[in-house]
């Protein structure tokens, strides 16, 4: 709903009874929470992928078999030694990995976080025009309540 065509729906929804547009503010507002959850998870995807990026740069400052702790969960780690620091294993999704360059690493992380970004954009305005149309709903759903309240 943007500009003219938001008004005129808002004009069909002051038509609607109480209960009606109660039903209708509901949906939009389930509506924007799951485009709030989804602006999140990219969010958080974004990051993920940006300190992965800097874990690579890190990574290829260091020699062959330098002595470090390797993640085998977000809080398990056991020790481990670098074998080759030109080549990594990258996490496609799915359990898939593919070895690439380090180089080759950095670049699909800048890719992904582009992608992610671009998307975020996205998603950030589609979330503030139903964030309008949440506003108006609840506009009319007011003024609809005190025109009840008046008339008893």
């Amino acid at each position: 709903m943007a500009g003219a065509s938001a008004a005129g729906v808002m004009e069909e929804v002051s038509k609607l009874s109480v209960d009606q547009i109660r039903q209708v503010k509901d949906q939009v507002d389930g509506e924007l929470s799951v485009l709030q959850d989804s602006v999140n998870n990219i969010r958080t995807a974004a990051n993920r992928f940006e300190m992965a990026a800097k874990a690579l740069q890190n990574l290829s400052q260091h020699p062959n078999g330098k002595k470090l702790l390797v993640p085998l969960t977000a809080s398990l780690y056991v020790p481990g030694t670098l074998q080759d620091v030109e080549k990594v294993l990258i996490d496609v999704g799915t359990g898939y990995y593919i070895e690439k360059s380090v180089t080759d690493g950095k670049d699909y992380c800048d890719r992904k976080i582009n992608f992610l970004k671009a998307n975020h954009e996205k998603l950030m305005e589609v979330a503030s025009e139903k964030r309008n149309v949440a506003e108006q709903v609840n506009m009319v759903l007011q003024a609809k309540l005190r025109q009840v309240m008046a008339s008893k």
